[in-house]
């Protein structure tokens, strides 16, 4: 672990020369700009933001140690796409640096605490639906036993095809019962794993499932982690099966996904600040999720597409919360992305 206390925060902090050169950056810098520390320290501290007169006049004030202190609103590039951030810019006087800049994801942290809040609500839900399975179990099992005893009583066996009726339904009843109660049916069962190995059985599932094309995008510098390998399988499973339907039913032309693996540093997740989270993200090409359920995604028994239980990606986000994480969503039409993400170290 770096012995700097600045890598312990989960804001980006830049320490400036007098030039305004980046002279030393944490952690939390080379997830936000996407460069390493090697990368971002030595050269101009507003060349790692989007142009902005108004940032480097306060940049220049802040070395010259005449700016106490100024925030603002600026612009990064992250991954391709433009994302706003919080700047705090101040002077230090009597320090080894000239100035000090603080910058905060704010659509990061507004996504992490939604999915925080959704979180926390799909747990209250998981737990009273478990609570309905179970005193539902019993009178299912009657039913359908009823059901069977009155098929082998019938005199006319061309009346057998009403008491199918009552066993098939039954069946499908306890079916759907059992998945409710199944992310804690077992303890879990904690492991090395290697997360490309998760991968790679996932994308050949769904290959063979769907014939979808699927990209890969790892980080080969990815380390094992301590996890249990069957939940991790299904969890990853339910997202990228759900967006293999999801292009399937839209009939999306060119349809593709891609599994992309990244470390992020210095996460919050289920209200704990991580130095290292292993990203797991799936993205599609598809239609995106309707606005009207974006906050509800994960919630059970919520879906748009048609044969859809509701199940699989609150059963996905159970499974990442028995690991201590969480999945977030963002989506669009034409892209949509889950993001896995776990804990490098264990809980």
């Amino acid at each position: 672990m770096s012995s700097d206390p600045y890598d312990l925060l989960a804001t980006t902090i830049l320490l400036l020369d007098r030039d305004g050169v980046a002279v030393q950056a944490n952690s939390a810098a080379e997830n936000l700009f996407g460069k390493s520390r090697r990368q971002i320290e030595g050269q101009m501290a507003i060349a790692l933001f989007e142009q902005d007169a108004a940032l480097a006049q306060s940049i220049l004030h802040a070395c010259e140690g005449t700016l106490e202190s100024c925030r603002q609103i600026a612009k990064v590039q992250h991954q391709a796409s433009s994302r706003e951030v919080s700047v705090t810019t101040v002077s230090l006087l009597g320090q080894p640096w000239a100035a000090l800049i603080e910058v905060a994801d704010l659509e990061s942290r507004l996504i992490v605490d939604r999915t925080q809040r959704i979180a926390e609500q799909i747990q209250v839900q998981h737990d009273l639906l478990r609570n309905l399975a179970h005193e539902v179990k019993n009178p299912l099992g009657g039913l359908r036993g009823a059901a069977q005893l009155l098929e082998a009583e019938l005199p006319d066996r061309r009346l057998t095809e009403y008491t199918q009726v009552i066993i098939s339904e039954a069946d499908r009843l306890q079916s759907l019962v059992d998945r409710l109660a199944a992310p804690q049916a077992r303890p879990m069962q904690i492991d090395t794993v290697n997360v490309h190995e998760i991968c790679e059985r996932v994308c050949a599932l769904v290959q063979a499932e769907f014939g979808v094309q699927v990209a890969r995008d790892y980080d080969a510098s990815m380390p094992d982690i301590q996890a249990d390998s069957a939940r991790l399988v299904q969890a990853l499973l339910n997202v990228v099966r759900n967006a293999a339907q999801v292009l399937e039913q839209a009939q999306t032309a060119d349809p593709m996904i891609t599994i992309r693996t990244r470390i992020a540093r210095q996460v919050l997740l289920q209200r704990r600040q991580h130095r290292m989270v292993v990203e797991v993200a799936v993205i599609d090409n598809g239609p995106g999720v309707a606005l009207d359920i974006q906050d509800k995604v994960f919630h059970p028994l919520v879906t748009r597409r048609e044969g859809g239980t509701g199940l699989g990606l609150s059963l996905a986000q159970d499974l990442l919360q028995q690991h201590g994480g969480l999945i977030e969503m963002e989506s669009s039409p034409g892209r949509t992305e889950f993001k896995l993400m776990i804990p490098l170290e264990p809980s």
